[in-house]
């Protein structure tokens, strides 16, 4: 990584894990550019105005495996209340294979989980003008464990999405609002182009503590009515994270030319209205980083 493309502020922000994509592999699959179209249990991570188009209870739980060991859980719920939807979420975070040494430098397997990261969050978004315009806000409690330091905060998230018309939408959102030295204070814009065949989305992402960055989608829909079954959504992304090396772990990855790249990310989505008499889906992303390895995420959603 070039020294030049660090931003000055970076490292003055606590609780960096706020910037990783948990929650949404559809945000991660279409190069975290997802704030104009975050919609259902995933716009509660995002955008919380989105959880405005819900119109039944939905449960997401969603499974990433990060880097270096470290993985994230997270779980979410709407909850539909008139024209109001109320959303909860929880995200647990640790990371495993740690190598903690001691002072000496001899290894200190005994040390248990050094890293134990948790989110918990309520929100409350709705919809006005038949749904062209929807707005949320989420107040979330994070809890911080880096080997024996232990932080607790309080942040806030606001968003709003305006569907101009039918085939174009803006969204915005600002997140982890609070003491900026304990969380990483961000602005999320947006744009997306969306026909019934397929989406192309747009994001400008500017942490407090980092340069800007941006992120562009595109996702492929082949509709339920079509296939008879389910509809069917392929996903591919690009985003202006710096390069991180070669990876020579995964074969694959350098099957499809991306050993070298760790800006490119890709998924599918899976979603039938009438899965035993419930809609349902599944979504996965996977981002290859580099000789850091590579992020995958699977969510599991049900509507009832």
């Amino acid at each position: 990584m070039n020294a030049w493309a660090i931003d000055s502020d970076a490292g003055t922000s606590a609780s960096a894990f706020l910037k990783i994509d948990a929650g949404s592999p559809r945000a991660q699959a279409l190069g975290n550019a997802f704030v104009s179209i975050a919609d259902g249990p995933e716009a509660l991570f995002w955008n919380p105005a989105g959880a405005a188009s819900a119109t039944t209870r939905e449960l997401q739980f969603s499974y990433l495996d990060y880097l270096q060991g470290y993985k994230a859980r997270t779980l979410a719920y709407l909850q539909p209340i008139g024209k109001t939807i109320i959303g909860v979420t929880v995200n647990y975070m640790d990371m495993d294979g740690f190598d903690f040494r001691d002072d000496t430098g001899a290894p200190n397997p005994e040390v248990g989980t050094p890293v134990q990261n948790f989110v918990g969050s309520l929100s409350i978004a709705r919809g006005f003008f038949d749904q062209k315009l929807q707005i949320g806000g989420t107040a979330k409690y994070i809890s911080e464990k880096l080997d024996s330091d232990h932080y607790n905060n309080v942040g806030f998230d606001v968003g709003a999405k305006l569907r101009l018309v039918n085939w174009l939408g803006l969204g915005g959102a600002l997140v982890n609002i609070g003491d900026k030295e304990e969380m990483p204070r961000g602005l999320r814009l947006g744009a997306d182009l969306n026909t019934r065949y397929f989406t192309i989305s747009g994001e400008y992402m500017k942490y407090r503590d980092d340069k800007a960055r941006y992120g562009v989608g595109l996702e492929i829909h082949i509709p339920e009515d079509l296939l008879q079954v389910a509809r069917f959504d392929l996903r591919v992304g690009y985003y202006t994270r710096e390069n991180t090396g070669i990876n020579e772990q995964d074969s694959w990855v350098g099957d499809l030319g991306l050993a070298e790249t760790s800006k490119v990310s890709f998924g599918f989505g899976i979603y039938s209205s009438e899965l035993f008499g419930y809609g349902a889906s599944i979504d996965y992303a996977v981002t290859p980083f580099g000789a850091l390895g590579t992020s995958q995420q699977i969510a599991l959603a049900i509507e009832f």
